[in-house]
């Protein structure tokens, strides 16, 4: 059963800790940050843990109302939670909270809110600037311009160089999927999208166009791939959808490596019939002797669309916001819903 815990007095601060790794604490907390959250909590510098399961940490969640989480938070799971009797409330520096939220905290009714919103501006942006410069030919022109060193006949570029009227697919309209599409709004480009849990109408009002999968990798020059992996979307770029790909076109993934078929994938790359930009792969990082590595039609990227350096700030300030919300009694204003943690990443 779901236990609604009551939000603190408007005039209360809530006793808060901190539960992440030193090192995301370092890169995210900021002293300013740190200052700004003790407005909102007490005590005046907020105790870090990085593991439940100490006497130390026992005694910090046995009064702890409010944890401020991170990259390397441990599980809040059952044996967690009964060191924490009170706490009633969990503001994410980070992404995703499937790491460390667990059913039992849904249980007992904790609300939960998540920085993805501003996690999500930084990888919509690489991503835009992934597809302008895939559809301009950047990277290979560049390449061949260090080669030669000499200037390339620019008016005997054909049709297929350019960012005019070309067509940009997205793969889900997941939180990122929509920066997206907002952020491509200004260009002279037409969007689909395929999300299967969205109707012509609502893509409509996206300023796109809902189609099919497999049109999606056939009529796209760019096709971005923005789906949560999930059980039924692991493998979801499939050979037969790469084969449906027009010659040269190009695959971003900034998503989750294993949404794609990457064995296939990596054979349509090194025949020289598709172009990918790789932020995400699986493993994380490939062996190095993966033939990816010296492909010309592959850039990799190490996971660098989401937050980096100051771009942490971002997060760390959403977060201040949302516990100063949920302090006063507003509640959050990026809460996460236990029954949409399927759909998100």
């Amino acid at each position: 059963m779901t236990t609604a815990h009551p939000r603190p007095h408007p005039h209360t601060r809530p006793r808060a800790a901190l539960a992440m790794s030193p090192e995301a604490a370092e890169a995210v907390l900021t002293p300013d940050v740190l200052t700004a959250l003790a407005e909102h909590t007490t005590p005046a510098t907020l105790p870090l843990l990085d593991d439940f399961t100490t006497d130390r940490a026992h005694d910090v969640l046995a009064d702890t109302e409010l944890l401020v989480t991170g990259w390397g938070c441990p599980p809040l799971d059952a044996a967690a939670l009964a060191a924490a009797p009170g706490l009633r409330a969990v503001a994410h520096t980070a992404g995703t909270v499937r790491h460390h939220v667990t059913d039992a905290c849904w249980e007992r009714g904790i609300e939960v809110s998540s920085a993805a919103a501003a996690n999500a501006l930084p990888v919509a942006e690489y991503t835009l600037a992934m597809i302008l410069l895939a559809n301009k030919r950047v990277l290979e022109t560049a390449r061949g311009y260090r080669a030669s060193r000499a200037r390339a006949e620019w008016l005997a570029r054909g049709p297929e160089v350019g960012n005019y009227r070309r067509t940009v697919g997205i793969l889900s309209a997941s939180l990122i999927g929509r920066r997206v599409i907002e952020l491509l709004r200004p260009h002279d480009l037409e969007v689909l999208l395929y999300d299967p849990y969205v109707e012509a109408e609502e893509a409509a009002a996206l300023g796109v166009r809902a189609v099919g999968l497999p049109e999606l990798f056939a009529a796209c020059d760019v096709v971005s791939v923005h789906t949560p992996l999930l059980p039924s979307t692991r493998g979801l770029v499939s050979r037969e959808l790469l084969a449906l790909m027009r010659p040269d076109a190009t695959l971003v993934n900034t998503a989750r490596g294993a949404v794609v078929d990457q064995g296939a994938l990596t054979d349509a790359v090194l025949a020289g019939r598709v172009r990918a930009v790789l932020d995400v792969t699986e493993p994380e990082v490939l062996p190095p002797g993966h033939p990816l590595w010296e492909c010309e039609n592959v850039l990799l990227t190490p996971h660098l669309a989401g937050s980096q350096g100051n771009e942490l700030r971002r997060l760390a300030d959403l977060t201040v916001s949302e516990v100063a919300r949920w302090a006063s009694g507003e509640g959050f204003a990026h809460p996460v819903r236990h029954e949409r943690l399927a759909f998100l990443a």
